[in-house]
């Protein structure tokens, strides 16, 4: 009998198989399809160009507009009008519009629609991110979302793996960004191209939920398929409450086959960052410290949740942006925006000078709410630096956790959290 990782096993399941190995193809049923309101419209069309009349089941897609939302300009309006009729047209239960609406990555967990065990496909590249939840999720294009909403099945070549096996506990200000930048900066940006990113050893309870759905998120930074934890006591108190549905947790064989094994020291680790133009161009803030910045952005599907937003009033609190930097901060969710309101962490920003948003994902693809001029720099918690990522060409994105950012908008250069402290 073949020795499965954790990956493989959810997957073999979903096919009606004893067994699956690496570089099989098969055909899988899906738990949820995912799409939002840039990659939606395009599946919508290629649904109705084939002629497609009805879903698979309606509870089980997902349609969360929150990329160019509220809409920034006529097309983006129009594009939301679009995933609205259809919503409507085929009764979507879960559909998120302006005001319910999160950034879908961190809206999904929230809202219960991903437990362990599960596939999930999303027409987004970050939905590797429910891998903190021990489900298999992973981007598609919009034309496998549009025949995943009909068909509730999607192909999959089965993905080798590398287990990256997790020992000792985060140092202050140190956090699930850092441990994911600097493992995309020791295997680089295709380091594990089509391969499951799996999870492991005795660090991995060391670390929060959400600390374990930032590293999930970037999984697709290194080139994953997927990035997938084990299910633990801290997996089953995030679930509780959350999933009513029956679920089931895989967990490897002794003997699954890795394609390698990376060890991390997590008690090894300072504060790192990722410079332009790539997620692997990593280097620690102390090695950079100094570099001027003109904004900071402190949100995304990566790092816009309850922790993140704590540790960024905790260094903002009392303290002001510097002059010449703007400082934008977006919660992922209205629940995590009532969180950070009833913490007084809001309050804690609009006193220190920053701009607080409804949850978007505006600044993080150039989209709105933090574009760039030609030639600025920004710290930012968000998961891609590429040229042009976040505004003009000339400008430049540093990827950074949220006691980074803070910390840098404090000084308006590149500054290490545990200087100020």
């Amino acid at each position: 009998m073949t020795m499965m990782t954790m990956t493989q096993k959810i997957l073999a399941r979903h096919a009606g198989l004893e067994e699956v190995k690496a570089g099989q193809l098969i055909e899988a049923r899906l738990d949820l399809v995912l799409g939002n309101d840039i990659t939606t419209p395009v599946a919508i069309t290629e649904f109705e160009k084939a002629g497609l009349t009805q879903v698979f089941d309606r509870d089980k897609i997902a349609i969360v507009l929150d990329h160019s939302t509220p809409c920034k300009d006529i097309k983006s309006a129009q594009l939301c009008a679009q995933a609205r009729e259809f919503a409507k047209k085929y009764h979507i239960t879960h559909f998120y519009d302006v005001g319910q609406a999160g950034i879908e990555h961190a809206l999904l967990p929230e809202k219960g629609l991903v437990a362990p065990g599960e596939v999930v496909i999303g027409a987004d590249s970050h939905t590797c991110t429910y891998g903190a939840l021990g489900a298999f999720s992973t981007g598609v294009g919009s034309t496998d979302m549009a025949a995943g909403m009909a068909t509730g099945l999607s192909w999959f070549k089965v993905p080798a793996a590398i287990k990256v096996t997790l020992k000792g506990k985060l140092a202050p200000y140190v956090s699930g960004k850092d441990v994911i930048l600097h493992l995309i900066g020791m295997i680089g940006v295709d380091g594990a191209l089509y391969k499951s990113l799996e999870f492991t050893g005795e660090g991995v309870a060391q670390l929060t939920m959400d600390d374990r759905f930032t590293i999930a998120n970037m999984a697709i930074e290194a080139g994953a398929k997927n990035g997938i934890f084990p299910v633990d006591d801290l997996t089953r108190e995030y679930l509780k409450g959350r999933v009513d549905r029956a679920w089931e947790a895989f967990e490897a064989d002794p003997g699954a086959e890795y394609d390698r094994e990376v060890v991390i020291d997590l008690s090894a680790l300072k504060p790192t960052v990722s410079l332009p133009h790539l997620p692997s161009n990593t280097k620690t803030v102390e090695e950079v410290a100094g570099l001027p910045i003109q904004q900071v952005v402190i949100g995304s599907c990566t790092n816009g949740r309850i922790k993140d937003l704590a540790e960024a009033a905790a260094i903002l609190k009392g303290r002001k942006v510097a002059e010449g930097v703007r400082c934008i901060v977006i919660p992922a969710t209205q629940q995590i925006y009532l969180e950070a309101m009833r913490a007084g962490y809001v309050e804690t920003f609009i006193n220190a000078g920053c701009a607080v948003s409804t949850p978007t994902c505006g600044p993080c693809l150039g989209g709105h709410m933090g574009v760039m001029a030609a030639g600025e720099r920004c710290v930012s918690t968000t998961n891609r630096n590429f040229v042009g990522r976040m505004g003009d060409t000339s400008s430049e994105v540093i990827l950074a956790s949220p006691a980074v950012a803070a910390a840098s908008a404090i000084t308006g250069c590149v500054t290490d959290p545990g200087r100020l402290a």
